[in-house]
């Protein structure tokens, strides 16, 4: 109990030393021996580490995995993630995102991220619900929305970092990405809605969801703009990379925490005035000095986090709330989570193959490389408290690392696969 009681006593920078040590040590491990995708092959490590420190504490040696669970449990992952690393990670994903092959593919980005997650909402919801009655978990049909509705948006950071080695076409590269950028605008929407139907204190109505979208989603795409247009601005009048680095540095820590206080949607504002700044800031406000110093520093910032992030997300095992029915009806979800993405993806090629042709394959790969990750982890962290949480928690983590380690590892070969059927 000593130990635990010392984790609980450690500050930030404590915590922050330990687990940037930890990253850095499994990283090595990685590059040394397994030479998987490193954001991959340090959630592996530390998955491996958390079930040998679980087996430990069971062998009656858990001095270890106590300290582990005491600096975990000091660490906020929601607020950690989705208010403190989401904003740098999706600044640093935006910038070298092209707008005009953003503009191409417009449409099927569009329908991916609003009525695709709308109906996977609903369809994995339904089926979660038959599936947990199966397994005699009594969890509400609201809850079970509540997690469809989490587990629907595809992950922009486990989604950027894996489609850079998968060596599939751009324009499917494309859509997998800007799909990615952009649903978190309308999964956040109907999370919020669920959210306040499930605590009971909001009376949700068609007039309420449309306010709340153009809270969250139009006020975050026009606040971005507007942070973007004003950074470019400056941008122009200064040829000095430092000071340019440091303004792109500012705009978003300021620009995320500024579009949080006044209720827009930050993610959408950070991704709208990166693409903003790594298209119009790049071409027309940036020396070759400067391009290539910002390029490095967010890459190298963008790899330090992720690696950080997916460590967290591995060791995260060591407080999730498992049993062999929650671990059950974790496996089962996965099917549901894959029919769900099936349908809306298949729908929406279908409907606009009418109009435009797609890349022979592109179907299987669409579906396959929509990646689940930490955002949906944080946001299971942020449903109240109760058995519906911890039901919710258990599932939801078991989709996330068979997402990143199984689809993750396979992207590749799934591309290569479709591309030459």
């Amino acid at each position: 109990m000593a130990l635990t009681a010392a984790g609980e006593n450690m500050g930030i920078f404590e915590i922050s030393t330990i687990v940037i040590v930890i990253t850095a040590l499994f990283s090595y491990i990685n590059y040394r021996t397994i030479r998987l995708p490193t954001t991959i092959g340090v959630m592996v490590i530390a998955l491996v580490a958390s079930l040998a420190m679980v087996g430990l504490g069971h062998l009656g040696i858990g001095g270890i995995e106590q300290t582990a669970r005491g600096l975990l449990e000091n660490i906020d992952f929601d607020e950690t993630l989705l208010h403190g690393m989401l904003a740098f990670l999706l600044f640093a994903g935006a910038l070298h995102v092209n707008l005009d092959d953003l503009r191409q593919q417009k449409w099927v980005i569009t329908i991916l991220a609003t009525v695709g997650i709308i109906a996977s909402t609903f369809m994995v919801g339904s089926l979660t619900w038959l599936v947990l009655k199966i397994f005699g978990l009594d969890i509400s049909y609201l809850y079970c929305l509540l997690f469809g509705a989490l587990i629907s948006p595809t992950d922009p950071i486990a989604v950027l970092g894996l489609m850079k080695t998968a060596n599939a076409p751009k324009t499917l590269e494309t859509k997998i990405a800007g799909e990615s950028l952009f649903n978190d605008g309308i999964g956040v929407v109907v999370f919020i809605a669920l959210l306040g139907m499930v605590k009971g204190g909001q009376d949700i109505t068609v007039g309420h969801v449309a306010l709340l979208f153009l809270e969250e989603a139009a006020g975050g795409i026009v606040f971005g703009l507007a942070l973007g247009f004003l950074v470019y601005q400056m941008l122009k009048r200064v040829d000095n990379y430092q000071v340019e680095v440091l303004l792109t540095l500012a705009m978003v820590m300021g620009g995320y925490a500024l579009a949080e206080l006044i209720h827009t949607s930050a993610p959408l504002a950070i991704v709208v005035a990166g693409l903003l700044i790594g298209n119009h800031g790049r071409s027309f406000a940036m020396s070759d000095t400067t391009r290539e110093h910002l390029d490095t520093f967010w890459e190298l910032l963008d790899q330090i986090l992720n690696a950080v992030l997916f460590v967290m997300i591995g060791l995260e095992l060591l407080v999730m709330p498992f049993t062999p029915r929650f671990f059950m009806a974790g496996v089962f979800a996965i099917p549901i989570v894959l029919l769900a993405r099936t349908v809306s993806v298949t729908g929406t090629v279908k409907l606009l193959q009418r109009w435009r042709e797609f890349t022979p394959g592109a179907t299987p790969i669409l579906i396959w490389g929509g990646l689940r990750g930490g955002i949906s982890v944080a946001l299971a962290l942020s449903v109240p408290p109760g058995p519906e949480r911890t039901v919710i928690l258990a599932i939801t983590y078991v989709v996330v690392v068979f997402s990143i380690i199984v689809q993750g590892l396979t992207i590749e070969r799934v591309t290569k696969r479709s591309l030459n059927a």
